[in-house]
């Protein structure tokens, strides 16, 4: 190669260093695109995800223990922040705690420690169990009712008309029946504790009372 050569090489090569030095720096805005269509057409940059926010109020708790009900748990937590709703999850019939429930805050933040720091904390002898619930996963009658408190049932009156209630002749009958049932099975247990009783006979409507009989004992 030529000195001409060399020399006319040189100068393309710093033509090409000081155009490359002089082009500005692509900015955000004309950076390279995220997406590039597949049928062409402008290209586009994806937005930025930002952070998802802590936005779930709502505490379940479990192992719950006996006695520590709303009041108690309305003076207990509400310790930490103001209590918007709290509910125990009840039976229908009895009434009784069925030892889990739900707390809702009204910070966010509240709740979040809550969750945290109450979770496997001893309370009477019993572990609670706390975790936080996303909104999307509360369901919309999980609050029905919150506020009445439920009233157990009063099962002496229902047993009272279970037993008074008019029968017909032939419930009369299985209904003497069960009784005779049960008081054979009670006549053999009195002769296998070496007993001798003779159990009085069961009288219906439409028999005579029976005599009186005399308990013998060996």
């Amino acid at each position: 190669m030529g000195a001409k050569a060399k020399k006319a090489m040189k100068k393309q090569l710093s033509k090409a260093v000081s155009a490359s030095a002089q082009k500005p720096v692509a900015s955000s805005a004309t950076a390279a695109p995220d997406f590039l269509p597949l049928e062409g057409g402008p290209a586009r940059k994806l937005p930025e995800e930002k952070p998802k926010e802590d936005v779930a109020r709502v505490v379940y708790i479990s192992r719950i223990p006996h006695g520590f009900y709303e009041k108690e748990m309305q003076g207990f937590f509400g310790q930490f922040g103001v209590i918007k709703r709290l509910r125990i999850v009840r039976n229908r019939k009895t009434g009784k705690s069925k030892h889990f429930g739900f707390i809702e805050f009204e910070d966010p933040g509240v709740a979040k420690i809550v969750a945290e720091t109450m979770d496997n904390y001893l309370l009477f002898e019993h572990l609670l169990q706390t975790r936080l619930i996303p909104p999307e996963k509360v369901h919309p009658k999980l609050w029905k009712g919150c506020n009445v408190r439920a009233k157990p049932l009063n099962w002496v009156q229902i047993e009272r008309k279970r037993h008074d209630k008019e029968r017909t002749l032939e419930e009369h009958k299985k209904l003497v029946e069960k009784i005779k049932k049960r008081d054979l099975k009670r006549q053999k247990r009195i002769e296998a504790a070496g007993i001798e009783y003779e159990c009085p006979d069961i009288v219906t409507n439409d028999q005579p009372a029976p005599k009186k009989k005399k308990l013998r004992l060996k």
